[in-house]
């Protein structure tokens, strides 16, 4: 739940309100912009907010929900901690700063030995909802709160998804604190095995406080898309870059490198999509959801308009030439002379309406060359059946 600071105060007094009034969760839209008291859904159980997050999420909005004396709570806290405030450009993450505040306390009552029972259970839920916004869903409560009863130094889960028709598999790692029985979600390794294909590739994603790489994004990366992430340094700075994975590279331990392009890189999304007739530019909140998806690397749907009609097409970010990628109906990429048509068309038909300009052509540096497939890079055998 992300909100603006100034409106900081004002939604934490909603909040008490709200639960003085017999409220004890809040449900909210996911998404990287300020939400307002008019954006909150409260509700008086927990089966309530999930049905209604349930209900509301699609495919482009998701919908999540938090317990709102937890919010509030951790709120308050922060007014009178600013080390607990979690905010960047004026935007403060609610949601984190309740998974960080519940993270410290629970390693303050490990550090004092005191009820273990519960802070294993602490432990168990901060982690459940690790894995869960890390894009595993729900369903290794189970297994994963088995193995921290189990109390060993280490263990493993399994998860396995379909995006499509290609298959991702993934083993997160879990170990323990030398000082503490605390556990942490440390990395998962990613395994994608195309369509067709017996042979699958793998790449590590490390788990880093706020800046996950989820697996929906995983898998963009290793299918030869960007992702756009606010990361953090070795300083402890945010900032904000592209990520692509150099299939040219690897590490010691077998992975693709991760090449960045900060911001300084100039590299502008939006202004980019500016350049081509989409449809869903016009709109506001179409605009908005279209940039969320690519940034997340997507291979997006948009319409393109184009002599007065309308043609679904699929784009993609590509950072590296500063442009993107545009695919027709049949996912076939278009090259450089097929979109440079298609924008004169689009150009020539605009100056017939207006009547008064010259005839112009725009510049088709907007498509760059493809990237390699990851499958013609670097693979590695399949050792069984997915």
């Amino acid at each position: 739940m992300k909100i603006s600071k100034d409106d900081y105060q004002d939604i934490l007094e909603y909040l008490v309100r709200k639960r003085e009034e017999g409220e004890e969760f809040v449900a909210f839209l996911s998404e990287p912009y300020p939400l307002n008291k008019e954006d909150l859904s409260t509700f008086p159980t927990q089966y309530e907010a999930q049905e209604f997050c349930y209900e509301m999420s699609t495919d482009v909005d998701n919908y999540d929900y938090l317990a709102i004396r937890s919010a509030y709570r951790t709120m308050t806290q922060a007014v009178e901690n600013n080390d607990l405030m979690i905010e960047r450009e004026g935007i403060v993450d609610v949601s984190l700063m309740v998974a960080m505040y519940y993270q410290q306390l629970e390693t303050e009552q490990l550090n004092n030995n005191q009820n273990s029972k519960i802070m294993n259970q602490k432990n168990f839920e901060y982690l459940r909802d690790q894995v869960k916004y890390t894009g595993f869903g729900e369903g290794l409560e189970n297994d994963l709160k088995q193995k921290i009863e189990e109390g060993k130094p280490e263990f493993k889960l399994q998860y396995q998804t379909q995006y499509g028709n290609d298959s991702v598999s993934a083993t997160l790692n879990f170990s323990q604190s030398k000082q503490s029985d605390m556990y942490f979600f440390n990395s998962y390794q990613a395994s994608l095995q195309k369509e067709n294909s017996a042979e699958k590739m793998e790449q590590s994603f490390y788990i880093n406080k706020g800046s996950n790489i989820t697996l929906k994004e995983a898998y963009n990366l290793m299918d030869g898309r960007s992702v756009n992430k606010d990361l953090t340094n070795k300083e402890g700075q945010v900032y904000n870059a592209w990520v692509q994975m150099d299939f040219k590279q690897s590490d010691d331990n077998g992975n693709f490198k991760l090449k960045h392009y900060h911001q300084n890189y100039g590299y502008d999304l939006e202004a980019t999509l500016s350049k081509h007739p989409i449809k869903e530019l016009s709109n506001d909140d179409f605009k908005a959801s279209l940039l969320d998806s690519l940034k997340k690397g997507n291979r997006q749907s948009a319409t393109f308009l184009q002599n007065d009609t309308e043609q679904k097409q699929y784009i993609e970010a590509n950072p590296q030439f500063k442009t993107i990628n545009i695919y027709d109906s049949g996912m076939q990429r278009l090259d450089n002379r097929q979109a440079k048509t298609e924008r004169q068309s689009e150009g020539e038909s605009n100056s017939v309406k207006q009547d008064s300009k010259k005839e112009r052509q725009t510049p088709a540096e907007d498509d760059g060359p493809e990237i390699p497939k990851a499958a013609n890079k670097r693979r590695k055998k399949q050792a069984q059946s997915m």
